[in-house]
């Protein structure tokens, strides 16, 4: 009999939070033997505002787009390098877009059973709360959300996996 987690999705953006959701997935699918799958998003659209304030210049927005590009690599080939020390695989996926809706359509894509999100960050309004990309994104995904917190506590999690 199959479990009720076959497929994870952990979101990765780059934060502490979020390197600790991804910590815990790979504790998840190895205990689960659930597939593991990690997503990066290019946020296309606060660039497309910053070049609209004119904070950023065209030329500008290629280049900083450029650096972000090659952050996610980095942390997804991080995240990919944690689980491959655990005896865990790792489908990457990295996409540019509106953070919520490429959340949602990778869900939907691989059938997730549970996205995996680090703690968010402190919403100082409501009107923060209302653009937390992250955020919507859980509201929005039909499959359930697990906020992942206590890195101290994952971090033991993690290491009790033997290699």
């Amino acid at each position: 009999m199959e479990g009720p987690i076959r497929k994870i999705l952990v979101y990765v953006d780059g934060t502490e939070e979020a390197i600790t959701a991804a910590q815990y997935a790979v504790c998840l699918a190895k205990a689960t033997g659930a597939q593991l799958h990690a997503l990066y998003v290019i946020n296309t659209r606060a660039l497309n505002d910053l070049v609209k304030a004119r904070i950023f210049l065209d030329s500008e927005e290629q280049e900083y787009h450029r650096d972000l590009e090659t952050d996610a690599d980095r942390y997804l080939n991080h995240v990919d390098k944690m689980a491959r020390k655990k005896g865990v695989e790792t489908h990457l996926d990295k996409r540019s877009g509106t953070v919520h809706q490429e959340i949602k359509k990778k869900v939907e894509e691989i059938d997730a059973d549970i996205l995996l999100i680090g703690e968010l960050s402190h919403i100082r309004s409501r009107r923060d709360e209302f653009y937390h990309e992250t955020e919507r994104a859980m509201r929005l995904v039909q499959c359930s959300v697990l906020m992942v917190k206590d890195e101290e506590r994952v971090w033991d999690f993690y290491d009790a996996i033997p290699e």
